[in-house]
């Protein structure tokens, strides 16, 4: 692959759509689409992300036999999905405070510890730039409502048998499917 350019197509709120242009092996031209958090990439070495977008917080209950993940609508899908909870950083912040203020936000919980931090990992490498670290710990507190009206959010402490039954039929976000796999099988 011979990269041969970046295009900006479209800038949103919170993405922007970039063309890639690039050459193949057999030297036939292409178009790559993809979105990225960064509003101003203009070559190759600016599509690798040198700072995390955004926060994954897993944690378990104070016992650690309970996983915390979210139920919540997503636009995209168009339907219900379990996920961790998420969110961006915000400018200024460490990943620590964004996992403590992110979790406090979608379900009133306190991350009152923190076990492990996982380094930096792509979203959605298929089709975004954009990068995570997941916050590993446990939380403590009572659930309440999302303070955004923008999210319809319904978190849950499942234990591993409850795990293995939603896995069986219940939409996931590909990184929450794998490690609520593992985990209850640990």
């Amino acid at each position: 692959m011979d990269f041969r350019g970046i295009e900006k197509k479209e800038q949103g709120k919170f993405i922007t759509r970039y063309d890639i242009h690039y050459e193949t092996v057999d030297k036939k031209q292409k178009t790559y689409e993809m979105i990225s958090r960064d509003k101003d990439i203009n070559s190759f070495e600016e599509l690798h992300g040198k700072v995390a977008d955004a926060v994954v917080i897993i944690t378990t209950n104070e016992t650690g036999d309970r996983i915390l993940i979210n139920k919540e609508f997503r636009l995209a899908p168009g339907e219900w999905v379990y996920n961790f909870p998420a969110g961006l950083i915000d400018s200024g912040e460490e990943p620590e405070e964004s996992a403590k203020r992110e979790l406090w936000e979608e379900t009133g919980l306190e991350l009152y510890e923190i076990d492990d931090y996982i380094g930096t990992s792509y979203s959605a490498v298929g089709f975004s730039n954009e990068t995570n670290v997941c916050i590993v710990g446990k939380a403590r507190g009572e659930f309440r409502k999302s303070t955004s009206t923008l999210e319809e959010i319904e978190p849950v402490w499942v234990s591993k048998e409850e795990v293995k039954e939603l896995l069986k039929n219940a939409k996931f976000a590909a990184r929450t499917q794998a490690f609520c796999y593992m985990w209850s099988r640990s």
